[in-house]
C-alpha cells in the first residue's frame, strides 16, 4: 500500500468525501477563504444521529480542534458558523447517545459502575478476535480502531485545565504514561503507528478515514463532544476512567490472539504496553481521580456516570457492527 510522500501529509490530513449534504456544506464552509465563507451553516431536520452524514460532519468539525485540515481556506478553528453547527450536531448527538442509557437510580454510582466493568468479562469483537480471529478481521480492527488510536489520550486532555487539585494531579499522571513518560517513541500513539506499518497497513494519521462508517466515527466523535466542554468535565472524566477500567483484560485478550496468529511483535507491544500501564491507570482513575473529583464536585456525579455508560453504549454498537461483519464474511471498513 502505498504511503503519503511527505512529513506534512503524514500529520495533517486532507478533508474526507462527503456522504451527505450536512457534511458537504460542513467541508465547503471549511474550504472556503476568508472573503466567502458562510454566515450560519443550516443543520437539516431529521438528520439521522447515527448516520454518516453526522458523524462525518462531527468528525470535519472536531478535527479543526486536533491537528486541522490541510486544505482548509483559513485558520477556522473558532469561526462561528461552524462553531453553531457543530454545537447543534453534538446536542443531537449526545441526545442520541442518553437515549440508549437506562435511567440513573441510587444504585447507580460511579464506583458500582467501575467495580461491573472491573469485573466483566470481554465480549464481541475482543472475544471473537482472541479464539478464532484471522489476520484479515485483526487487519479491519486495526484499521478501524486507528482513527483515535493515533490520537489516543488527546480528547481526553481537554479535561485537564478543568480538574483541580488531586484529580487534576493524577489525571495528569495517567496522561503523561499515555505520552510516553517524556519519550516520543513511547507516545502510545507512535506505538500504533508502528503497530500499523508493521502488520503492512497505513500508518499516516486518519489515512483510513474515508473507509471508516458511522459506527466507527461515533465512538471518538463522543469523546470529543463531551471533551470540548467544560460543562461536560464530568463525563469526560467517566469516559477516560471507564477505558481504562476496560483495557487491561481487552488487551490482554487482543493479545492471545495475536500471539495464536504468529503476528508482528511490534503489533503485540502495543497491546502488551496497554496491559501493563493500564492495569496502574484503572487503580488511578477510579482512587485518585474520580473519587476526589465528586468529592469536590458531587453535582458531577450524574455526568461521571454518563460518561461511563455512554462509553459502554457506542462501543457496544461497534462490537456488534464488528462481529455482523465477520460472521457474514466481510470487513467493517469500506477498503
Amino acid at each position: 500500500m502505498s504511503r503519503p510522500g511527505s512529513i506534512r501529509e503524514r500529520v495533517i490530513a486532507r478533508m474526507p468525501e462527503p456522504r451527505g449534504p450536512m457534511s458537504e456544506v460542513l467541508i465547503e464552509a471549511i474550504r472556503a477563504k476568508v472573503d466567502s465563507r458562510p454566515s450560519r451553516i443550516d443543520v437539516p431536520d431529521g438528520l439521522d444521529p447515527w448516520g454518516d452524514d453526522l458523524q462525518l460532519s462531527l468528525t470535519v468539525c472536531h478535527e479543526l480542534h486536533y491537528r486541522g485540515w490541510a486544505d482548509a481556506g483559513r485558520d477556522c478553528e473558532w469561526d462561528p458558523a461552524v462553531i453553531d453547527a457543530r454545537v447543534r450536531l453534538e446536542d443531537r448527538f449526545l441526545d442520541a447517545v442518553a437515549d440508549r442509557l437506562s435511567p440513573l437510580s441510587d444504585e447507580g454510582t460511579a464506583d458500582a459502575e467501575l467495580d461491573a466493568l472491573a469485573r466483566a468479562v470481554p465480549e464481541g469483537a475482543t472475544a471473537h478476535l482472541r479464539r478464532h480471529g484471522t489476520e484479515d478481521e485483526f487487519a479491519d480492527y486495526f484499521k478501524a480502531r486507528s482513527i483515535y488510536h493515533l490520537k489516543e489520550a488527546d480528547p481526553h486532555a481537554w479535561a485537564i485545565p478543568r480538574l483541580r487539585r488531586d484529580a487534576k494531579a493524577a489525571f495528569v499522571a495517567v496522561e503523561f504514561d499515555e505520552y510516553g513518560g517524556g519519550r516520543g517513541e513511547r507516545v502510545h500513539q507512535e506505538l500504533y503507528a508502528d503497530l500499523l506499518s508493521a502488520t503492512g497497513l497505513d500508518h499516516s494519521y486518519l489515512g483510513y478515514l474515508n473507509d471508516a462508517p458511522a459506527v466507527v466515527l461515533a465512538t471518538v466523535n463522543l469523546m470529543s463532544c463531551l471533551a470540548l466542554r467544560g460543562s461536560r468535565r464530568g463525563a469526560t472524566v467517566g469516559h477516560f476512567a471507564a477505558t481504562e477500567m476496560t483495557s487491561p483484560v481487552g488487551s490482554a485478550w487482543l493479545l492471545k490472539g495475536l500471539e495464536r496468529i504468529d503476528a508482528p511483535e511490534a503489533a503485540r507491544h502495543f497491546y502488551r504496553e496497554h496491559v501493563e500501564a493500564d492495569a496502574v491507570h484503572e487503580l488511578v482513575m477510579r482512587d485518585q481521580v474520580v473519587a476526589p473529583l465528586i468529592a469536590d464536585e458531587p453535582d458531577l456525579a450524574d455526568d461521571v456516570v454518563f460518561g461511563i455508560r455512554a462509553l459502554q453504549a457506542v462501543e457496544s454498537r461497534l462490537d456488534d457492527a464488528f462481529v455482523d461483519a465477520w460472521n457474514a464474511g466481510r470487513s467493517l471498513m469500506r477498503c
